[in-house]
């Protein structure tokens, strides 16, 4: 009996030892799996200029006022001689690639592999789509390669990329980039809740207030990006 036990205890221990050797091996070739990813991305984006990056939710439909308005924040930004990226989706991802295509400008998108709701839309120019499979690749690409953020109605995806956004400014973690709110009824909400709530309890500075602007209109967005850049140079964020 005891002969067993030991045995089995033994069976257990090199179980658990074979298990960690297998999960470690694992992620080390998972390393070169996010390496690649790495790669593919900055050969892309390396290549790409003048960049404001527009987000929102996949769910948008065309046709409606968010949509549109992303479309028209598009146009507006390409008139001002700067170019779109977007998550490469549908919604307002695809209004804003649809946008910058019609107003003449580049028209970039970085994918994201989904179960649901994600698939690449046709306004993306050739040869400007990568698609990821972790989110921290393609945040990446969105945090180093883009000049603004112009953050439309959207979900959890949308509120992540915002309060990274303006996350990594107020840390000095990037230089600083303006950020646009669009949907002023949508915000508000937040807004509220930052102001009443956050800001009373110390959680943040009235200056980190100053770290993002709310508009409804497309030309005044894409004067926030354009102003920005008066006198600057543009570079990458890091």
């Amino acid at each position: 009996m005891n002969d067993g036990s030991t045995r089995s205890l033994h069976d257990v221990v090199q179980d658990r030892q074979l298990g960690g050797l297998m999960s470690a091996q694992e992620d080390v070739w998972r390393i070169f799996r996010v390496m690649a990813e790495f790669v593919d991305g900055f050969t892309l984006m390396s290549n790409q200029e003048n960049l404001v990056s527009i987000f929102g939710s996949a769910r948008t439909q065309p046709g409606t006022p968010y949509y549109e308005m992303a479309t028209q924040v598009a146009h507006e930004l390409v008139k001002r001689g700067f170019n779109v990226l977007t998550g490469g989706g549908p919604g307002i991802m695809e209004a804003a690639n649809k946008g910058a295509q019609e107003g003449g400008g580049a028209s970039v998108g970085v994918n994201i592999e989904l179960t649901h709701e994600q698939f690449p839309n046709p306004y993306v120019d050739k040869n400007s789509l990568v698609t990821f499979r972790h989110f921290f690749v393609r945040k990446v690409m969105f945090m180093k390669y883009a000049h603004g953020f112009i953050v439309l109605p959207g979900g959890f995806g949308t509120l992540d990329e915002f309060f990274e956004a303006v996350t990594l400014i107020q840390t000095h973690k990037t230089k600083q980039f303006p950020v646009v709110l669009m949907g002023a009824e949508y915000w508000k909400g937040l807004l509220e809740w930052i102001k009443e709530v956050m800001l009373p309890a110390g959680m943040i500075s009235p200056q980190d207030l100053n770290l993002f602007e709310l508009t409804d209109d497309p030309s005044k967005a894409a004067d926030v990006v354009d102003s920005f850049y008066k006198g600057r140079r543009m570079i990458t964020n890091f």
